[in-house]
């Protein structure tokens, strides 16, 4: 069967009607430099725009897609590897279960080499193979190539005949990294169905059959939990004994120790004011280490030393809260702070607050070191995140500080001081205990030495779990609890409370088709790292397919929409979206009862006859190869979808119709399920 004359005719159709959903974010620009002695540098810099990223060539293997750069050409000869040069940033992927390698902004690639016969004038082609990803979507990987003609100095310029590849390939008169596609060149589209065509006629990505008000989801960081989260821990560190006590002494300090009580009120207000200031002021140092070095969170996010470090740390934390010793500042900070105090006026108030700070840190450096761990494992925003919880963790301060002031009565009715307090100190050490394991778990995975397996992890989770619970039932005791403690009735339900969590986790242990425990997603070591996981499962025990056109037939025999998932081996977002959505027990069912998913990677390596092959030659050096079945499911997408994102999902008919709006990139699960809910139902409905 030929493929090559209908090939063509998909690849001019590329250049047709594109417009600004085929993303385009890395430019390049391809120089030959002169090094004298007959030795040349062929330079090729990429620009990308804000947000997105290209990977090394040092990723580790069953994650992105390498970055590869290879020089050839008439008259050449290659003078060592090639070289990556710009600012390399690592960092943690849960989806793909290791470090990433990636640069942001720009990379340059650079090949030394040499002319065989320095007389004769010669011709460089540069080959770079590449995938671009952001925080929600990854593109298709694309391979260009770029020639320059080079001439000797003194030697006299002679036309060098292109390669028989670039002769047949097809003209265009613009380039892709500059512009969309465009070329004047009408392409007949076919009527019908045809399995030996990509140009499926009845696919209309813009005409859909009905109209869900589905929109792709613009992945954000969520700053707004950062802030409750950081709320919470100031709450929490408020009833500990380093610092309740102090809150109704504190209180009345400033509104019964001046004869003026408006002032009172007023100096009680301003000093909530500065404790909120402190705490925001203690991540100033971050925001200037990530100016001056903007990859050190990253690595210190996935350097696997430091994650023990930090295990060690939050070990150490929760000796300090279960009671066997302190962690506490220096006296002489605390002691000069205090002494300062006695300045008065709005510098003494601030003193005031400080001291306060620096006295309470044995209870608050824990809940803080939580925060910073916290932080350093959520995004690549960490400076950002980081303020917004410590303005949390104050904020909490200063309000109860301030309403306290303003109406004084209410200290009437706060609990008084006693072994409760030691009671959420304890418990904030189990808590501490189950977060150090997760900078364990995240240092086995990137060293890849995987002996923290997901059944293990809530292994350890289950034993911390029965500890809390033992505890808070009065069974097991610490050094500063009472002797015969008295177990009260919020110590009961906590205690079933933890119960239950333990009985939730017991559920990771039983192998299942599907994930469980998705409150713990991204907590978790992923699937994948498991005592039970066999790759010939499948995806959730489903069997997809990965030829279009043998879904179209499954579809027809089965009666059944399409759900064409355009995905990639190397798409972190896409792993995200099967582990963390589609898993769910409100999604999974229609994916494995109401559709046929065909799943195509438009990475696959895998290459396509010779006859299928070609080039496109894109103007200014520039060519776009097309080699493997990715390069074919990709046009696949941009041909019928206008689109070169993954994942991307649309949902057709059997006889190739879009159902309703397709969407692309991690997004929530209510909205992937209102996009599946809406397609299936809208088929089912007209059969």
């Amino acid at each position: 069967m030929k493929f090559k004359n209908w090939f063509l005719l998909i690849l001019l159709f590329l250049f047709t009607g594109i417009n600004a959903q085929i993303k385009n974010p890395v430019k390049f620009k391809f120089t030959v430099n002169d090094l004298g002695n007959n030795q040349y540098e062929a330079v090729l810099n990429a620009t990308l725009e804000s947000g997105w990223h290209i990977y090394s060539r040092d990723i580790p293997e069953d994650t992105g897609i390498p970055t590869e750069y290879i020089v050839s050409g008439k008259n050449i000869e290659l003078i060592g590897k090639f070289q990556e040069v710009g600012k390399k940033h690592e960092e943690f992927s849960e989806a793909f279960g290791g470090k990433i390698i990636f640069y942001s902004n720009s990379a340059g690639f650079k090949q030394k080499f040499k002319l065989k016969d320095g007389t004769k004038p010669g011709e460089v082609i540069a080959e770079i193979t590449y995938q671009t990803c952001d925080d929600r979507v990854c593109l298709a990987p694309n391979t260009l190539e770029f020639t320059q003609k080079i001439t000797p100095k003194g030697v006299a310029e002679d036309a060098v005949a292109p390669t028989e590849a670039i002769k047949d390939t097809v003209k265009t008169t613009e380039t892709v990294v500059e512009n969309p596609i465009k070329s004047e060149v009408a392409v007949t589209e076919t009527s019908k169905l045809d399995p030996k065509q990509l140009k499926i006629a009845s696919i209309d990505f813009k005409k859909p059959l009905t109209d869900c008000g589905n929109k792709a989801v613009t992945a954000s960081e969520n700053y707004w939990m950062y802030l409750f989260l950081g709320f919470i821990g100031g709450l929490i560190a408020l009833l500990t004994p380093c610092v309740f006590p102090m809150i109704p002494l504190t209180v009345s300090f400033f509104t019964k120790g001046s004869q003026n009580k408006a002032k009172g009120k007023r100096d009680a207000l301003i000093y909530g004011f500065f404790i909120l200031m402190i705490f925001v002021l203690l991540s100033v140092p971050f925001h200037l280490i990530d100016g001056i070095a903007g990859n050190i969170f990253n690595e210190i996010s996935t350097s696997v030393w430091l994650n023990v470090v930090f295990f060690i740390i939050f070990i150490f934390f929760a000796g300090s809260f279960f009671g066997y010793y302190d962690i506490s500042l220096p006296s002489s900070i605390a002691n000069k702070s205090s002494k300062a105090e006695e300045a008065g006026g709005i510098i003494g108030i601030f003193f005031m607050a400080l001291t306060l700070v620096i006295v309470s840190f044995s209870c608050t450096g824990p809940i803080l070191g939580s925060l910073l761990g916290g932080s350093l494992s959520g995004s690549s925003h960490i400076p950002t995140l980081l303020t917004l919880a410590l303005t949390g963790f104050g904020l909490a301060w200063a309000i109860i500080f301030g309403l306290l002031a303003l109406f004084p009565h209410a200290l009437q009715s706060l609990p008084k001081s006693g072994g409760w307090m030691n009671t959420v100190k304890v418990v904030l050490g189990f808590i501490e205990l189950a977060l150090a394991l997760k900078f364990l778990s995240k240092a086995d995975l990137v060293s890849k030495t995987f002996l923290i397996k997901r059944e293990l992890f809530i292994g350890i989770w289950i034993v911390v779990g029965i500890g809390l619970a033992l505890y808070l039932f009065g069974l097991i005791r610490f050094p500063h609890d009472d002797k015969k403690p008295k177990i009260s009735l919020t110590r009961k339900v906590l205690g079933v409370l933890g119960i239950g969590f333990v009985i939730y986790l017991i559920q990771g242990l039983i192998p299942a088709d599907r994930p469980k425990m998705q409150l713990l997603s991204g907590i978790l070591p992923p699937l994948n790292v498991s005592y039970f996981h066999d790759e010939k499962d499948g995806i959730l025990g489903m069997k997809p397919e990965h030829d279009f056109f043998n879904a179209i037939e499954l579809a027809k025999k089965e009666n059944k929409p399409i759900l064409i998932d355009f995905t990639g081996y190397g798409c972190e977002n896409c792993r995200k979206m099967e582990e963390f959505v589609w898993s769910e027990p409100d999604i999974l069912p229609i994916l494995q009862n109401d559709i046929v998913l065909a799943s195509l990677y438009v990475d696959d390596k895998e290459e396509l006859p010779e006859d299928q092959k070609t080039k496109i030659d894109l103007g200014e050096g520039q060519v776009k190869r097309v080699k493997t079945i990715g390069d074919r499911w990709s046009l696949f997408q941009q041909v019928n979808f206008n689109n070169n994102s993954q994942p991307h999902y649309v949902l057709i008919t059997p006889d190739g119709k879009v159902i309703n709006a397709p969407v692309s990139g991690y997004m929530p699960k209510e909205d992937f399920k209102k996009f599946l809910e809406c397609g299936v139902n809208f088929y089912k409905k007209n059969q």
